[in-house]
């Protein structure tokens, strides 16, 4: 018996691939192309309920956050329903804080969802509060 891809599975490897592409392109970080996968209407939630409309926007705020940063990711999860796919990519940071100081290991959750080839929502968490708050407790 052949078995070939459902569209329903075809259309989750795809926005897989839509997801990876945007954070490769959002890690260098290189805003322009992130953009490329992006509605226009794109709803943008960061940590801590901030609200970007412009992958630019997270790259600015995480330049004041970071020395600099980069994704180790895990895996992406996706699921489909009513004509839109949820995908769900975990991992941890590594990077440096402001100061130099390395850090590794810092959870993070990235939830797209993605309509039409594009991605139309997007929510951010991370550890990265928690952690500079355990850091400004040990300083004080």
């Amino acid at each position: 018996m052949d078995h070939k891809p459902s569209n329903q599975s075809s259309a989750l490897e795809s926005a897989i691939r839509i997801v990876e592409a945007y954070l490769d392109a959002s890690m260098i970080p290189d805003p322009v192309e992130a953009a490329r996968y992006i509605a226009p209407d794109l709803i943008f939630t960061f940590t801590g309920g901030r609200r970007f409309d412009h992958p630019r926007d997270a790259a600015a705020f995480n330049s004041k956050r970071y020395q600099w940063v980069k994704k180790r990711r895990e895996r992406s999860d996706a699921s489909q329903s009513q004509g839109e796919v949820i995908v769900y990519n975990i991992g941890t940071l590594h990077g440096a804080w402001p100061d130099g100081t390395p850090f590794e290991g810092n959870r993070y959750v990235d939830r797209f969802v993605i309509r039409d080839g594009l991605i139309v929502k997007m929510d951010v968490w991370n550890d990265s509060a928690e952690r500079l708050l355990i850091r400004h407790e040990i300083d004080a």
